[in-house]
């Protein structure tokens, strides 16, 4: 990593937590990389979420140290929902917290919105950490619909690996 994006992410994390509730609890430390075939799980998980309800996703999944481990766009998918769906994987995992998490503290407006301007944090939802055995593994990043309705298929991707 830059020395530019370590010291963002450092940044970050301070305005998370200083923006969070006080009894907010740390987030989960990084484990080993998620596997090939955990990511083909969520991937499936997801998937059939999507279907379930004809909506044409993007689904990313990221390792914990943030590289792409598989990304599927489904038939329809809109092409800029590719980097979308990596850019709130890569928030989750950075930053080892949903990214519903930033879009409701943005959303409260005030000094919050300062974290608008912080590199690799996307404040929408869809991007969810992978967690297993207490550690970060991995993160995944929907796509496509709205923010509920990514949310709702990365949700679906997270349940089907458990």
């Amino acid at each position: 990593m830059t020395r530019q994006r370590l010291l963002s992410l450092a940044v970050g994390t301070v305005l998370v937590l200083a923006a969070s509730s006080a009894g907010a609890q740390a987030p989960p430390p990084y484990g080993a990389p998620i596997t090939l075939e955990q990511a083909k799980k969520v991937i499936a998980g997801a998937e059939a979420e999507s279907k379930k309800n004809s909506w044409n996703m993007v689904i990313t999944v990221l390792d914990s140290g943030g590289h792409v481990v598989l990304v599927e766009r489904m038939d329809g998918a809109q092409l800029g929902s590719i980097e979308v769906a990596r850019d709130k994987a890569w928030s989750a995992v950075a930053f080892r917290r949903p990214t519903k998490v930033f879009e409701d503290l943005v959303g409260q407006g005030g000094p919050n919105l300062r974290l608008l301007k912080l590199s690799g944090a996307s404040p929408i939802e869809g991007g969810i950490p992978i967690v297993v055995d207490g550690k970060v593994i991995g993160a995944v990043g929907v796509s496509g619909g709205t923010a509920p309705q990514d949310g709702q298929v990365a949700k679906a991707g997270i349940d089907a690996l458990k």
